[in-house]
């Protein structure tokens, strides 16, 4: 760290109370948040670790529908779930909150409130869908219709899962509401956004800032987002689950704040929460509001500009004119890729994935805790498979840690009496052939660093060169010839346990205060550290006394896992992969059915062109859209075509094309599309975009 600070506030992103977490959420915020925070407070600092369930938005409501029972069962039901399972792996939150508390919505509209004062929010009327039937407005999720890049029939308002591009519902074909199935129709309603803009400038510097300290993914998103300037955002919507507008007004009924907008607030409301719990109300300050506190946002990469720019753009608002009671905003926002499963993105809304708590009814959570920490997926997708799991919990848990571990206290039971044999001298420990203040040191920097596989792997190096020195020192042989020699390689071997109990303890917690146990120390590790009485350093000198006495009796830290023990899962996976496959094909022969028959003069209608690429770019926000200035005879056209993902825009320049140059012009993604290039789907799912040959044909009808 760059500055020193009194103390920190570590936030987790807030998952959606509408289905249980699994191992890719745990992976990407909630067990790197956990081992920094265990670190940390083993160094003596002041930390404070906060959490929760976002617990509205349409998410929830959708779930709600489709079960017949209320937005309120839903969060209850789910907040419960995941807080039994953060529990049950060890997750040290201080205080994990609800957004359907009153304190949170207290909080989310004294925001609200304070900005709408101050004349900042922009207030527009717009038209939107609403669904006569059933009498409301629909948000994006309620609507579906054919998407305009693939020709999927079940795109969703808010974005394509066949072809993943983000869409705007008034950008669906034939558009249908989810509640009614009925065709909706544009009603104009006024709505709240925050000018992202008016805080350009101030966000520009916050992010350039740090453009040395955060990861490389955190700033290229956000300097994207920049570039390409910022924009008005709507924070309200027509719902009535949610934080209703807390203004008296006609054009606020019916309105709640956008989720976007409230979840963050979460972090600030929770803190409240904690104080209060502490006795001490104005506590939550020191956190938020004192310079010489440091704020961490974890988080996956999916939310890097909720917690880079729009976050800070409302603290802003909010310090905007003030001298006192002013909002930190955050030193570091560690932003992780994706963890993927056995090659495959973890999806709820497919089942393809490992649920956190399924997963802890059948294996150790510190077996999980250290396979993710190995795999953490830093700076690209890592990936979780059973394989990778099986081996790293029998060969370096087991065979390394655990083995070394039971060994040493087992022939001290059996041979001293189970006690510490003798001292080990300063000159022995340091001897040993590692270097612990450097080893201490470049751990320490690996968890400051947000290095956690890094941190893991130096901690692993430790334990397999304490299992190494015990193998070739052989007291189990020494002992018959030498016992001073034997009890001296005991003590240093009892000593690399103790050790290993505090390196290890951010990773695997339970494990550590089971060695402590096993070793007759009283407390768990974590009850040794507190603010200002650090215990780290303590693992780089020898910390088992002579004559200290062990409890008597050890146990297996790990269990080896069987292949049988694994049969149920991969049985599991490769029904998840034969369901994603039947999907893939249903969708897939959906796409290929006839349409309907058409007369020979209706398809005569069809002017079909050559044109030529001149230019091609990606479009802004659009990962499967390309944008294309085409030349047709004399005129220019420019096309949108969702072809990214198997051309590059520098494949297309030069090539010629088939046009549909009658096709009616639509507005995708805030771009003009004025036609559609011909393309055909090969047996490998690739696009080929029919390319018709010849210098002299521009603009040539096609027969």
């Amino acid at each position: 760290m760059s500055k020193s600070f009194k103390r920190t506030l570590v936030t987790t992103a807030l998952p959606y109370a509408n289905g249980p977490v699994h191992l890719g959420h745990l992976a990407g915020v909630y067990l790197p948040a956990d081992i920094y925070v265990r670190y940390q407070r083993l160094c003596g600092h002041d930390v404070v670790h906060i959490g929760g369930s976002d617990e509205h938005g349409v998410p929830i409501t959708i779930t709600a529908d489709k079960e017949g029972i209320t937005p309120q069962d839903v969060v209850d039901r789910y907040h419960a779930m995941n807080v039994e399972a953060f529990t049950r792996c060890g997750i040290s939150f201080d205080y994990y909150g609800r957004t359907s508390s009153p304190r949170h919505h207290e909080t989310a509209r004294e925001f609200f409130l304070d900005i709408e004062k101050k004349g900042i929010f922009v207030r527009k009327a717009e038209k939107l869908f609403f669904d006569a039937k059933a009498g409301r407005f629909l948000s994006d999720r309620y609507v579906t219709g054919t998407c305009p890049i693939c020709g999927s029939p079940d795109a969703n308002g808010d974005q394509c899962e066949q072809c993943g591009t983000h869409l705007s519902p008034l950008e669906l074909i034939d558009p249908k509401s989810k509640l009614s199935d009925a065709t909706p129709e544009l009603r104009e309603t006024l709505h709240w956004y925050f000018p992202l803009g008016r805080f350009q400038k101030q966000l520009e510097a916050y992010v350039e800032g740090h453009g040395e300290s955060w990861r490389q993914n955190v700033v290229n998103y956000s300097r994207t987002w920049l570039n390409q300037g910022l924009a008005d955002r709507a924070i309200t919507r027509d719902l009535s689950w949610g934080i209703s507008l807390p203004l008296d007004e006609e054009d606020a009924k019916g309105k709640v704040l956008y989720v976007w907008f409230d979840a963050v607030l979460g972090y600030i409301s929770f803190t409240k929460e904690w104080a209060e719990l502490q006795g001490d109300a104005e506590r939550w300050k020191r956190y938020w509001q004192d310079p010489d506190s440091r704020i961490v946002n974890f988080i996956g990469k999916d939310n890097v500009v909720f917690h880079t720019l729009m976050f800070p753009a409302i603290l802003m608002a909010w310090n905007e004119g003030r001298s006192e009671g002013c909002y930190e905003l955050a030193d570091n926002v560690p932003a992780s890729e994706f963890m993927n499963f056995e090659g495959r993105k973890f999806s709820k809304s497919r089942n393809y994935a490992i649920y956190l708590g399924e997963f802890l009814d059948r294996f150790p959570a510190d077996t999980l805790r250290y396979s993710i920490a190995m795999n953490y997926p830093e700076n690209k997708d890592t990936d979780f498979s059973w394989t990778d799991f099986q081996n790293r919990t029998n060969g370096e848990l087991a065979d390394t840690l655990g083995n070394f571990i039971k060994r040493s206290v087992d022939f001290t039971n059996t041979r001293f009496g189970g006690e510490v044999p003798c001292g080990t001298t300063p000159e022995e420990w340091n001897s040993l052939g590692i270097d612990w203040q450097e080893s201490l040191r470049k751990i320490g920097e690996a968890y400051d660093g947000f290095h956690f596989r890094e941190a893991a792997t130096l901690t692993m190096d430790v334990a397999r060169f304490a299992n190494r020195f015990l193998t070739e020192a052989e007291p189990w042989k020494v002992i018959k010839v030498d016992p001073e020699a034997a009890a001296r390689t005991m003590a240093v071997s009892l000593n690399l346990c103790h050790a290993l109990s505090l390196l290890f303890y951010p990773i695997i917690p339970g494990t550590c205060d089971r060695i402590r146990d096993m070793l007759g120390l009283e407390g768990s590790v974590g009850s040794l550290a507190a603010p200002g009485r650090p215990v780290w350093d303590g693992a780089a000198l020898p910390g088992m006394k002579q004559g200290h006495r062990l409890k008597g009796s050890s146990e297996i830290l790990f269990t080896k896992i069987e292949q049988k023990d694994l049969e149920p899962e991969l049985e599991k996976i490769a029904r998840l992969l034969a369901e994603a496959e039947r999907r893939e094909s249903g969708a897939q022969q959906q796409k290929m059915a006839f349409k309907p028959v058409i007369s020979f003069d209706d398809f005569q209608k069809v002017d079909l062109r050559v044109a030529r690429v001149l230019e091609c770019e990606p479009v802004k926000k659009a990962s499967k859209l390309l944008k294309m200035k085409l030349q047709v005879g004399s005129e220019e056209r420019q096309v949108l075509s969702g072809i990214a993902g198997h051309y590059k825009p520098e494949e297309m320049v030069g090539r010629n094309v088939v046009l549909v140059a009658n096709l009616a012009e639509r507005t995708i993604r805030g771009e003009l599309s004025q036609g559609m290039i011909l393309a055909v789907e090969g047996n490998d799912g690739r696009l080929y975009v029919v390319e018709p040959q010849g210098d002299e044909i521009i603009g040539n009808s096609v027969q």
